[in-house]
């Protein structure tokens, strides 16, 4: 069954050219079957990336945010005249989305942020259409853009822990997302993030604006005209031992008020032992006058401490000078905090 596609749009899925790859991993053979089965004729292959092998000889690491992991899709989309690139990691479990940009000649890659707000966007239409409430759920240092979409179609907004653990159990969930392109799309059939299911659905949205003449980037300027723009960014320190990093967390605690003294800090939430929402995490949340935000923690699997950055404005221009405003002042709080520790 394909729950999550409307059935009526063949003839416009029949002339989107979509270019795949499941970089290795398992989603190949099914996910171009559902694709097929759905109505897109025009499926183009990743060759040389289309069996699992996981040696994953073609990319130097199989994540599709990884510079160059996209590389041979998009050789394959130029050379096909692919209007988009679907990609799936190897366990077919996210979703990443690359467009052309046609005044520069090149390809791009959706941040998560954006497909999630295309998707987001998608399930608010969709639940407004049928009349239903319900609830939009995001993690905590995915874009609050999500939040604005769920007010804009009257439906509730959930922040949760990072995790799909945590969003998939939101009662009443109608799409739920984290930047790290992991997306639910069909609560009612798989109530986890899936790639494939996310990435069908994807289709059919562009599948909907290709026939238009349009494409995905006019979708995203649809929602930034709705509900305004949104930008992100994200500031990454690695050191040696997973010590360092957490003793720079210690510093940051202990210096709450100080740290970015610089910025119009609102509030600070520490959710080192939890929150009424929130279960202990390691996180610690500035919100800043004007909806900006920035999250810091340390990472759960390397020695790296990461600062989250998000910043609501009305253009998209402002939204993203706003980000790059934060990454210069955060960067150079964390260089003096890293010095003055030794």
């Amino acid at each position: 069954t394909l729950p999550v596609v409307d059935s009526s749009k063949t003839a416009a899925r029949a002339s989107l050219r979509v270019c795949y790859t499941p970089l290795h991993g398992v989603g190949g053979e099914v996910f171009t079957e559902l694709l097929t089965r759905a109505g897109f004729e025009s499926v183009i292959p990743v060759a040389a990336q289309m069996q699992p092998d996981g040696s994953f000889p073609t990319v130097s690491f199989p994540n599709p945010e990884e510079p160059g992991a996209l590389d041979l899709a998009i050789e394959a989309a130029q050379r096909e005249n692919a209007d988009l690139i679907i990609a799936n990691d190897p366990d077919a479990d996210r979703l990443a989305v690359c467009l052309p940009r046609k005044e520069s000649h090149t390809w791009e890659m959706l941040t998560g942020n954006e497909l999630g707000a295309i998707l987001a966007w998608s399930a608010g239409t969709k639940a407004a259409k049928e009349g239903r409430t319900g609830v939009i759920g995001y993690s905590l240092v995915s874009s609050p853009i999500a939040g604005v979409i769920a007010a804009h179609f009257g439906l509730d907004a959930r922040e949760t822990p990072t995790g799909f653990k945590w969003i998939s159990r939101i009662p009443g969930l109608v799409f739920g997302y984290e930047e790290a392109l992991g997306y639910l799309v069909n609560p009612e059939t798989v109530r986890d993030k899936d790639g494939m299911s996310a990435g069908l659905l994807l289709a059919d949205i562009a599948a909907s604006w290709h026939e238009q003449g349009l494409t995905l980037w006019d979708a995203l300027d649809e929602v930034r005209a709705e509900v305004g723009a949104f930008s992100s960014g994200q500031v990454s320190l690695r050191f040696e031992t997973p010590e360092t990093a957490q003793a720079l967390m210690a510093h940051i605690r202990d210096n709450l008020d100080a740290v970015f003294s610089d910025l119009p800090v609102r509030s600070i939430t520490d959710l080192l032992h939890g929150s009424e929402s929130m279960p202990p995490s390691d996180i610690i949340r500035f919100d800043l006058d004007g909806g900006d935000r920035l999250i810091v923690r340390p990472s759960g699997t390397e020695p790296k401490l990461k600062v989250y950055l998000d910043c609501l404005r009305p253009s998209q221009e402002q939204a993203e000078q706003a980000v790059a405003d934060l990454e210069q002042v955060v960067s150079s709080r964390f260089d003096e905090m890293v010095t003055n520790l030794g």
